[in-house]
């Protein structure tokens, strides 16, 4: 047997992992411990908050919430419900749980058994579990007595790898019809939420349309934009909206408008930190030349990065987004940098369509002026060296350069330059 501790600070988020995972037909929850009623006499919402109001008797407690994972060898299929609920009670006991409420959860989404159990560290006097050190200490020490007492196969002689072992919440994409759309869309925003950082509807859209779901808020003529409504729905692979909409109001976190709006103030601390770690893996993409908008998604791509680009309905791009799922976060290029902007990157490309939509400097006549240094050369008028500057007024057309290109030989250096004297101010 191999067990897995894991703390956090949001007791919803693993609570609603189980849940889903029943709603998506991959797990029962076997058993409810130290709660006034049997698992399957409550619904979904009793159950979450006598964790809840145990967890509210010490606000200082901010990692509150306790996931653990008992991983059996994959030969012992033969384990019965009673079994595991007996073995998951007989741990909870050996690390100092025993008096703690807690909900066993069973899963079928893996080649070997597993339970999970999810519990909070607040006892119910208000005092706070210590668990440093607990994996090393209590963990392994009930864990090999209960391999003992139950005849299980020691984790030394399993065949399980630890690869397999469920590592906490995994995303992927949604696919419509798979699975009941309102489970599959509160799974994917319970995770996106709770884990990454950002500051709009917008940049929270960039997150979950990877996943094929979208905040939608209407045209701004409807009645749900007027309103302050936010529906979310599914997409299929092409971008278009599948299936019926769920109201924000509908789902169990409640990701409404208004809620979205105290998370997005609430991750701003953070973001400043996570802005670094990010221009930093951008910079690194950034080595070298890049022949296409392709490429450079690709070698963002290979940094954990995903690039978005925003266009107009005429196909202009005028914007980027990047979406750092290594560190949790999404920024819009100009908030980086000039240099992360799309105006600055698609200037890199060799790609003529995306400049022409870009920058469109062609079409401007007289826009800016260049100023470039050209190499010594001996004057051969009066056989000293001068510095020659080329003066290029970006024209029309080449043409126009060519005949707007003028070349000074009459520059001084400054170091040559007759210096002022400086007038004397009488003194009166």
């Amino acid at each position: 047997m191999v067990a897995v501790i894991k703390t956090g600070s949001s007791i919803r988020r693993i609570f609603l992992y189980n849940e889903n995972k029943i709603e998506l037909g991959v797990a029962r929850c076997l058993s409810a411990i130290n709660y006034p009623m049997e698992a399957h006499q409550m619904t979904s919402s009793m159950r979450l908050n006598r964790l809840l109001q145990q967890a509210a008797l010490n606000s200082k407690v901010m990692r509150n919430s306790v996931h653990i994972s008992l991983n059996f060898d994959p030969t012992e299929k033969d384990l019965s419900d009673d079994r595991l609920i007996e073995i998951a009670k007989r741990y909870m006991e050996g690390i100092g749980f025993s008096d703690q409420p807690f909900l066993i959860y069973r899963h079928f989404d893996a080649a070997h058994p597993h339970i999970h159990i999810v519990s909070i560290k607040v006892r119910s006097d208000g005092s706070r579990i210590d668990m440093h050190n607990m994996g090393r200490d209590q963990s392994e020490k009930i864990r090999s007595l209960i391999e003992r007492e139950f005849n299980l196969v020691k984790a030394g002689q399993s065949t399980l790898k630890l690869s397999h072992i469920p590592k906490g919440i995994d995303l992927a994409k949604v696919h419509y019809g798979r699975s009941e759309t309102r489970a599959a869309i509160q799974h994917v925003l319970e995770e996106v939420l709770n884990s990454y950082s950002f500051s709009n509807l917008h940049q929270l859209n960039a997150i979950l349309r990877q996943f094929n779901v979208l905040a939608d808020r209407g045209s701004e003529r409807s009645r749900i934009y007027t309103n302050k409504g936010l529906l979310y729905r599914l997409m299929d692979e092409h971008g278009n909206k599948v299936g019926v909409p769920i109201k924000a109001s509908d789902l169990f976190s409640r990701p409404t408008l208004k809620n979205l709006q105290g998370r997005f103030e609430q991750k701003q601390p953070f973001r400043k930190q996570d802005k670094v770690r990010t221009t930093y893996s951008i910079d690194k993409a950034m080595l070298g030349q890049f022949k296409d908008i392709e490429e450079f998604k690709e070698r963002l791509k290979r940094q954990a990065i995903h690039v978005v680009l925003r266009e107009n309905a005429n196909g202009v791009v005028y914007g980027i987004t990047y979406v750092d799922h290594k560190n949790k976060c999404v920024f819009n290029g100009s908030e980086l940098g000039k240099q992360y902007s799309a105006k600055a990157i698609l200037a890199r490309l060799a790609d003529p369509v995306l400049e022409k939509n870009s920058l469109k400097l062609q079409d401007r006549p007289f826009v800016r002026l260049n100023i470039v240094p050209a190499r010594s050369e001996p004057n051969k008028v009066n056989g000293r060296f001068g510095i020659s500057m080329k003066v290029l007024l970006i024209a029309k057309n080449p043409l126009e350069r060519l005949l707007n290109s003028p070349h000074s030989a009459d520059y001084i250096p400054h170091a040559f330059k007759k210096r002022r004297k400086k007038k004397k101010r009488k003194i009166q």
